[in-house]
Order: structure tokens, then sequence, then C-alpha cells
């Protein structure tokens, strides 16, 4: 018998599927010259009563083993508001994205993606031997519906998000009913659902009646409540498809610890009033940045409608990961659109959820550097 050795070990072709096709950017660590717009969580603590949630239910004895779908007056109270009886909590919303696309994607099977889109979805899709076929996006960064039209039928899932991360956009009731109009299953990931700034009440996957029956819908308590370090979301659909995702989720990670299960409990009764301030103040922040990038010559945004992140697309003859790279080296750092897909090049992310002082700042910076890139044509 041979004895493994560092020199000698591979990684599974699972590892390597994913590292090959990866598009995921490790950002540098910021320190404190450095200005950070990259950020992908709320720029707020959680609300307090939350908190104090979490404190009574460990006061109270929360601190076994939960039940592996969840605490069942959680997921009740989940059943209701997304009006199914198959609801089950997970590990945030990447481990509920993880454990839907596990139990759907065989090897081989097509999985439709906007392009770009989070990055995330790609190399799930990738780590279960599925084959991504991406679908670029409009100029106005919408779904290119006809595109969409001819690679639907024969693929096995549609995953996208909406509001959607990188481009703020919130996609429209038209655009999910010619989604509707195939018979693929669709994986919504609505975490920024109750961060949109339009006059224009949100529509989700499950208000289109011909396409939630074969909707897999992925939400988390991350973005909305400020929950992001506590880890938990949830996933709601079809019957068979929640059951062998609870069957993955509970091999991989086991359930949710308890105590965090109330808080989330807590944050469904008495969080409406927080998640409307924290909305309110990111849209005061997605003004100003919108404004700011308006006046940096070379950089054109589509005004995002959710989320929160701007978008924009630049003129520079350069790389994203190149320019963003040069942005940091003046002091800021933003994300590189091409980590979002190929479609993304020649745009950078820039999230609002930094504090207003850090926007203002971080975009002085930001058109230091582009002047700068001028300068040396």
């Amino acid at each position: 018998m041979s004895t493994l050795t560092a020199a000698t070990f591979r990684p599974s072709t699972a590892v390597e599927r994913v590292s090959a096709r990866s598009l995921r950017v490790a950002q540098p660590a910021s320190n404190d010259e450095i200005i950070s717009l990259a950020m992908g969580e709320p720029g707020f603590d959680t609300p307090p009563g939350i908190r104090l949630a979490a404190h009574a239910a460990l006061e109270a004895g929360f601190t076994h083993y939960a039940h592996p779908n969840g605490d069942p007056e959680l997921r009740a109270a989940l059943a209701e508001l997304v009006r199914t009886d198959d609801v089950l909590i997970t590990h945030g919303g990447t481990s509920g994205l993880a454990a839907a696309v596990l139990a759907i994607v065989n090897p081989g099977d097509t999985v439709v993606l906007p392009d770009p889109t989070y990055s995330l979805y790609a190399d799930l899709v990738h780590l279960a031997g599925g084959q991504c076929r991406p679908v670029p996006l409009l100029a106005n960064l919408h779904w290119d519906l006809d595109a969409l039209a001819d690679v639907l039928p024969t693929a096995k899932l549609f995953i996208f998000c909406n509001p959607a991360n990188p481009t703020g956009i919130v996609h429209t009731r038209e655009e999910l009913e010619v989604v509707a109009q195939h018979a693929t299953l669709v994986l919504a990931d609505e975490a920024y659902s109750d961060l949109v700034y339009t006059d224009t009440p949100f529509v989700s996957a499950l208000d289109i009646g011909s396409l939630a029956p074969r909707t897999v819908y992925c939400q988390t308590f991350s973005k909305a409540y400020a929950m992001t370090g506590w880890r938990i979301g949830y996933l709601a659909g079809p019957r068979e498809i929640v059951a062998a995702a609870a069957r993955l989720h509970a091999t991989l990670v086991g359930p949710l610890n308890p105590a965090t299960q109330r808080a989330a409990l807590a944050a469904l009764v008495d969080g409406a009033g927080p998640v409307e301030q924290m909305r309110e103040l990111y849209q005061a922040r997605r003004d100003l940045m919108a404004t700011g990038l308006a006046g940096i010559n070379g950089l054109h945004l589509d005004t995002p409608d959710g989320a929160f992140y701007a978008f924009p697309r630049y003129d520079h003859d350069l790389p994203a990961v190149d320019l963003v790279a040069h942005l940091r080296r003046h002091g800021v750092a933003v994300r590189p659109g091409s980590e979002f897909g190929r479609a993304g090049e020649h745009h950078i992310r820039l999230s609002f959820a930094a504090e207003p002082s850090a926007i203002t700042a971080g975009l002085d910076r930001v058109r230091t550097g582009l002047r700068h890139l001028e300068e040396l044509r």
C-alpha cells in the first residue's frame, strides 16, 4: 500500500471542477488606508430586539440539538409567509442554495444562469457536475428574454437572484412570466426582496401562479435583518425537492443552533420596523452613490432598483481585475464585474451598504484613480 504524502495527494474531481472554473475573487485584506466599497453585507448591526431574543432563548435552555428541518414554530411562521407547508431551515442562504443545487443537478445537466450573476451559483453547479449555460444580460441589465426562450427548454434548472447581485436590477413580472412559459425548474434566490426602492411592488417568483409550483425559493435573514453572522436562511418549494435538499443538508451540516432560530422567529414577528428603517437608509445611500458616480467621467450607471449594489460600466480598455487593482492602489476597494460572469467584464461592483462618509470618500478615490488612468493614456 502506498503512503499518502502532501506531494502525492490530489483533491477530488469535485474540488478540481470548482477550482478550474470558479470566477470568484478573494479580496486582499483591507486596512486603515483602504476604504472598502466591496462589502456584500449590511452596514448595520442586528436590531436589538433580535439580539435580545437570542439571549432569552439561551437563558430558556435552547442549547440542544434542534429538529433536523428546523424549529417547528419558525417553520410554521415561514410556511404561512410563503404559502407552503414545505420549509427547511438552513445554515444561511449559502447552505440552502448548495442543498438545492446538489439535490436537483446530476452530472451533465444543463443549468441556465444570467450573466453576470452571483458567482456562487456556477461554483455549486460545477460541484454537482452540471454544465452552466450563461445567458448575457441586455444592455439595461435585464434578462434577454429571447435568448432565455431558446435555452430554457433544454435546461434542468434556471437559477437567478431578484433583486439581482451584482446589478441591483429588480426583475419584473413580465420577465418572470416569460420564464413561466417553460417547464424548467427554477431556483429563485430572493435574499434582497425587502430592499427595493421603486414605487412598483416587488413580484416574487412565488407570485406567478404557473411558476410557483416548480420554484425552489431560497431566502435568508442575512440581508434585510442584518443577520449575516447568524447564518440562518431557509428553502421552500415542491415537497420532493425540499425533502431531498433536507437529506443533503442534514448530511453536510446538520441542524442550525436553536437560539438563532428563536431570534429569527422574533425577527419575523417584530422586525418589520427596523427593516423599513434600514431600507430607507439604503435608499438614501443609493441616491448618494448614484449622484457621485454620475459625476465621474468614464462611468455609466443604470440606477439600481434594489439590493445595495451599483454596477457601472467603464470606458477604459482594461480588464476589470486590473482596474480593481489600480483602484486599490488609490485607496478604495471595489469588486470586478468579471467575478460575476464573463459578460460582467468592463463593469465594477460598488456597495452602498457602507457609511455615507465612506461612500463619499471612496467615490473621490475612484474619481482620482480613473483620472490617473486618463493621464497615463
